[in-house]
């Protein structure tokens, strides 16, 4: 019912090989940039005793990154539908050398350098805003929501500076893991440039950058993909930056122990990404958003008793890790069916930004609650409360958008 007809759907001979390469491409290109995005959280605890940071300094540490790297999507989205991602992805990993070099070297000795080098690091959370309507305008309709959700696991880049930051800086001091960052995003920025290619018949937006973008925000669906996709990948960064935290602080775990669980609940909502993708296309995103939903409302709730982390709280936050995944894939393949060809950049610009700035809250909302009642069972009531919200308009306002826009995408 939701998707494109079924009888130009003969299997894989309907994308080329080269879609594919492109599609792998860019997947590494997002989970290089995005490695190099995460590369303060990990440490934020060791920033937090050396330069004796308060609770909710260093959430603010590890937040700023994420908000400028999610605002930063809306021009690059915008800019990408513009100028293609063969431009893009070159320029958006060479601009990430910049900050990733200075903090390595230089700009780790104060809060203020390290906010600074933060600030210019959220960079590298841009390339998600150039490889959505990248791979999109490489993949027929009914491929889009598998596709999409295939170069969503770039996310996992978080994954890699989880497992490796504190142990290369362990084994060869600070500035090692952000040397070895930039080399790579170097090495992607050349390939990149070298073998990137804009998918035959993209279509390019003619109108200046602003009225395509106050275009964008009169469609219906940038805002509800916005919301959701705030709840969410919102979802999944918030607990990728504060989980670490919150399993040393509420279960007493070492700073390695809780390094490792935070990259187990990371690589398993990224595998789930893909598969949120390919139900989307198979049974319609909203019955896998709103599937998603409750399990993710279910898990908050359980998890807000502070249950043991043996087995309950280990299987409530790997439900959840695995239903924002899902959901987060969901989302992009809504994006995928209703956004016009020539603005999926810019849509995705936009609610890439909410997605980010739906993680930037939580860690903060997390810190000061914890600070004031010595507790996150609040936070994560509050979570459950959101998830709720977010499923019940799934079901209606989501549904009947979707439902309005079916004819239409029947007729391309």
């Amino acid at each position: 019912m939701l998707q494109a007809p079924r009888k130009n759907d003969d299997g894989p001979a309907t994308v080329s090989g080269r879609a594919w390469l492109m599609l792998a491409l860019a997947t590494v290109g997002f989970a290089v940039n995005f490695w190099a995005w995460a590369l303060l959280s990990p440490l934020g605890p060791r920033f937090k005793d050396s330069l004796e940071l308060s609770a909710f300094e260093q959430s603010l540490l590890v937040a700023v990154p994420v908000v400028v790297g999610s605002l930063g999507r809306i021009p690059v989205g915008a800019l990408t539908d513009r100028f293609g991602g063969r431009v893009m992805f070159p320029l958006v990993s060479a601009a990430t050398i910049i900050p990733v070099l200075y903090l390595g070297l230089a700009g780790h000795s104060s809060l203020t350098a390290l906010l600074v080098g933060g600030f210019f690091l959220g960079i590298g959370g841009t390339a998600f805003a150039v490889g959505v309507p990248f791979v999109n305008a490489w993949f027929p309709p009914e491929r889009r929501g598998l596709a999409i959700g295939i170069f969503g696991m770039g996310m996992g880049g978080t994954a890699i500076s989880a497992l490796t930051t504190v142990k290369l800086v362990d084994a060869y001091g600070t500035a090692n893991p952000f040397l070895i960052t930039a080399a790579v995003l170097a090495a992607y920025a050349v390939v990149a440039a070298l073998l990137l290619r804009d998918a035959p018949g993209r279509t390019v937006p003619t109108e200046p950058l602003v009225r395509r973008l106050a275009a964008t925000c009169k469609l219906g669906v940038t805002w509800q993909a916005s919301a959701l996709y705030a709840v969410a990948f919102g979802g999944y960064v918030a607990f990728s930056v504060y989980l670490p935290t919150y399993l040393k602080t509420g279960y007493g775990l070492t700073q390695a122990d809780a390094a490792n669980r935070m990259a187990g609940f990371v690589l398993l909502a990224v595998a789930m990404r893909p598969m949120g993708g390919w139900l989307s296309d198979r049974l319609g995103p909203v019955r896998v958003l709103g599937g998603s939903l409750a399990v993710v409302l279910v898990g908050a709730f359980a998890q807000s008793l502070t249950p043991s982390l043996a087995p309950v709280g280990t299987i409530a936050f790997l439900s959840m890790a695995a239903a924002l995944g899902a959901g987060s894939g969901a989302v992009f393949a809504l994006v995928a069916i209703m956004a016009p060809a020539n603005k999926v950049g810019s849509v995705t610009g936009i609610v890439g930004a909410a997605g980010g700035l739906g993680g930037f809250v939580p860690p903060l909302v997390m810190g000061s609650l914890y600070g004031a009642y010595g507790s996150y069972a609040i936070g994560l009531i509050l979570l459950g409360v959101v998830a709720a919200l977010a499923l019940a308009f799934t079901g209606t306002g989501v549904r009947h958008a979707l439902t309005r826009r079916s004819p239409a995408v029947h007729s391309h």
